[in-house]
């Protein structure tokens, strides 16, 4: 978008009808009759509202919001919902406090720290893949949705917590966190029932500050970390918000980009072809390690493009705290502002048959003359999820794990149906015939 400061700023077009956007079905359906009447900066009223709030489709207007000049804007509105959840953690913090917070948990993320996070990993896809072991044997169907979604929350738990885990999956007789794969809903019941466990982690964070035993997990750095000018730990109540953080976003959007990824390894089975022979060539068939995962670069590709296509997070905001100005159109301040990630990455100026699967479109030549903010799965910004690149490692190594082993043949008869809620799942579970290679 170019901008002539020297114009008057102006307020962007816009539908009559008020309408405010929110995280479901009737906004994701609504989006793109906005964007095709009125183009990429969408102006939307909402009755007792002064500056309602805009739709941003455009490259260079997102940059701006989330990188050139985050600093003038916070979290919009959604967020209040997940806060009930989550507390006040990474996701939902703004101001001082989220910069403090990020500081301190930035250093459990570097590339040395997420190689030795890598062992929970392992350990999860190897118990994961004898249970795919024998029912590849028996030629059975398996519901991958679900699959993606108890390992996932298996290895953000093992992260986390370390061999801990084991420890309280005894003493609840159970993971006291499954039901977290068995209703989506997070409704107020989820959210008082997964509050319900701040006791846990509550006695679990006291039981580590008294005894100090040795551990290597999220957790232990999350313990240790100082604030650099005041030399202060988090408190109890700052921790536990960041481990719920962590647990309920950390599992549900790789669960998620598992079950696409799957999806489309299926329905493109020379992509899924393509992929197991650079494993192969590069690990023999044995697990994967740190070091190999950065040369699965066909996997890496596949997945980049499921995320392109479905996003977990479809659609985010941000208010602006002052004045702005986007090209030649104002932002007052207070003014909401929503991003689709979804509807951005089918866009044809950066997106050609932006509906094909074409796992191409991220070969590193590809990536360097795309536009920065075209591809955003991870926001942008300050504010890029500061998981984004444990989660590729993730991803890498379940594919890397399982690949070489089976073959996923899509049995689902009904059509795919998308559920746009606070994150962009299948309607239905998706299953599939599973054999061995």
């Amino acid at each position: 978008m170019s901008a002539d400061t020297h114009r008057e700023p102006i307020l962007p077009p816009g539908p009559e009808t008020p309408f405010t956007p929110d995280t479901n079905e009737a906004t994701f359906a609504a989006i793109p009759q906005w964007l095709a009447a009125h183009g990429d900066v969408v102006r939307l009223s909402a009755e007792g509202r002064r500056h309602g709030s805009y739709l941003l489709n455009d490259a260079d207007a997102i940059r701006h919001v989330l990188v050139k000049n985050h600093a003038n804007y916070r979290k919009g509105p959604g967020f209040n919902r997940v806060k009930m959840l989550l507390g006040n953690g990474i996701i939902v913090s703004d101001g001082a406090f989220w910069r403090r917070q990020r500081r301190l948990i930035q250093p459990a993320f570097n590339r040395k720290v997420l190689a030795r996070m890598l062992r929970f990993v392992q350990q999860a896809n190897a118990a994961r893949r004898e249970r795919w072991q024998a029912l590849a044997d028996a030629g059975a169907v398996i519901d991958v949705t679900t699959e993606a979604a108890d390992l996932s929350l298996e290895v953000i738990l093992r992260t986390l917590f370390g061999e801990d885990f084991d420890r309280l999956t005894d003493q609840q007789g159970g993971n006291p966190f499954a039901f977290l794969t068995e209703d989506l809903t997070r409704d107020m019941q989820v959210v008082l029932r997964f509050r319900g466990l701040m006791k846990l982690m509550q006695d679990l964070i006291h039981w580590r500050r008294e005894t100090r035993p040795e551990r290597d997990d999220f957790l232990a750095m999350f313990l240790d970390a100082r604030d650099r000018d005041t030399g202060e730990a988090m408190s109890d109540k700052e921790l536990i918000d960041e481990l719920m953080t962590f647990i309920i976003a950390g599992h549900e959007t790789s669960a998620i980009t598992l079950n696409w990824t799957w999806y489309f390894l299926a329905r493109h089975p020379e992509e899924a072809e393509r992929a197991r022979a650079e494993i192969l060539s590069v690990t023999g068939g044995a697990m994967p390690g740190y070091e190999q995962l950065g040369r699965f670069e066909r996997i890496r590709r596949v997945v980049s493009e499921a995320l392109r296509l479905y996003p977990p997070v479809w659609l985010f905001s941000r208010t602006a705290i002052g004045d702005d100005r986007i090209g030649d159109y104002a932002i007052p301040a207070g003014t909401d502002l929503f991003i689709s990630p979804y509807y951005l990455h089918r866009h044809p100026a950066h997106w050609p048959d932006a509906e094909a699967f074409d796992p191409d479109r991220f070969a590193p030549e590809a990536e360097k003359a795309r536009h920065p903010t075209a591809y955003i799965p991870f926001s942008a910004g300050p504010r890029r999820c500061i998981g984004d690149v444990f989660a590729m490692l993730e991803m890498q190594l379940h594919f890397g794990l399982m690949l070489p082993r089976f073959s996923l043949e899509y049995r689902d008869e009904q059509p795919l149906e998308l559920e746009p809620f606070i994150n962009l799942r299948t309607r239905h579970n998706l299953r599939y015939r599973i054999t061995p290679v």
